[in-house]
């Protein structure tokens, strides 16, 4: 009898130790107070699920600007449905104040050129950043400073311009943006746990700056409906028309920030690792969706918002982490 038990605990033990990825001996994830989630996912099996620092899978993590590429998905649903007729649209549509500004260029900006970071808007001034938090009315101020370059030219991370999108979506819908999010992605996707705050002027914040909070097993969920052309388990959430888009914009502008050689569109990134070409949303401190839609692969991680360490956390998914879990995926 003893030496059953003592061949059964052998056995578990040596399955443990073969069940074990890279990633449990990774170094950067050991003791390191600034993870909080990382889930790896391919062919719609989890190859590896982990929370850190008392955080779990009930936790709400600060997603920052993942919120831009939510608020994406929400643009093709809105598209898919008629309240937009297309990313080529003009943001004079709705605010109709543009056609009395004095710089016509305005009137030319479209909602394509908004989420390319290429509106030509004036940019929130990030070293004050939270002068800009604290306007009363962060839209109409954004739309009322001189242009800074043509719309459609040039490529500048545009905050202030993102939030915009926000507001084309409540305007266009009808609803809130965070109710149209749980109405027509968040509960579909079996999302129940969110939460999303306001701007001063009334909107949900689109940008990113105070953020949609979600848990990691969301995110996943998310770049499964990329990876799945727009369906979940059986329902087309948004067109595979729009999922394409995203995947394969018209236009992309070179980013100065992430993955090496990377380009942005669509509030998404794209760039090539070993070949395959790979999607991904990004947030500051290292919030990530990476989509592999070759590889049927997702990959979701939140940290530590905190700017002390935020740029070294990217860079530390980007250098660290990711290598190990493309290495770890069937290809």
């Amino acid at each position: 009898m003893k030496r059953c038990i003592l061949f059964i605990v052998i056995c578990f033990i040596v399955l443990n130790a073969f069940a074990q990825t890279p990633l449990d001996t990774l170094s950067y994830l050991q003791n390191n107070k600034n993870v909080y989630g990382l889930i790896v996912e391919q062919n719609n099996q989890t190859l590896y699920k982990k929370y850190f620092n008392n955080y779990n899978s009930d936790s709400l993590l600060n997603d920052q600007s993942l919120t831009k590429s939510v608020v994406s998905i929400l643009i093709g649903i809105a598209i898919d449905k008629g309240f937009i007729s297309s990313v080529d649209e003009r943001i004079v549509d709705y605010f109709h104040e543009l056609k009395n500004d004095t710089d016509a260029r305005k009137q030319n900006i479209t909602i394509r050129d908004i989420m390319n970071q290429a509106s030509g808007l004036y940019h929130e001034d990030l070293t004050h950043l939270y002068q800009y938090l604290k306007l009363p009315e962060p839209s109409n101020y954004v739309l009322q400073q001189p242009m800074v370059a043509a719309p459609g030219s040039t490529w500048h991370y545009n905050n202030a311009a993102s939030h915009l999108l926000s507001v084309i979506l409540t305007k266009a819908t009808k609803m809130s943006t965070y109710d149209f999010a749980k109405n027509m992605l968040f509960e579909l996707l079996g999302i129940t746990h969110s939460s999303w705050m306001k701007m001063n002027d009334g909107y949900y914040d689109g940008s990113g700056l105070l953020s949609m909070r979600l848990n990691t097993e969301a995110l996943i969920k998310i770049g499964e409906l990329i990876v799945h052309n727009g369906n979940y388990n059986g329902k087309q959430i948004v067109s595979e028309k729009w999922v394409q888009q995203l995947l394969h914009p018209g236009k992309k502008y070179q980013s100065y920030w992430g993955f090496p050689q990377s380009d942005y569109a669509l509030c998404f990134y794209h760039f090539k690792y070993q070949q395959t070409n790979i999607m991904y949303g990004m947030g500051w401190g290292g919030q990530f969706i990476v989509i592999i839609p070759s590889l049927n692969a997702v990959i979701a991680i939140n940290q530590n918002i905190a700017d002390a360490n935020a740029v070294k956390q990217s860079i530390a998914f980007q250098q660290q982490i990711f290598p190990v879990i493309f290495n770890m995926l069937k290809h």
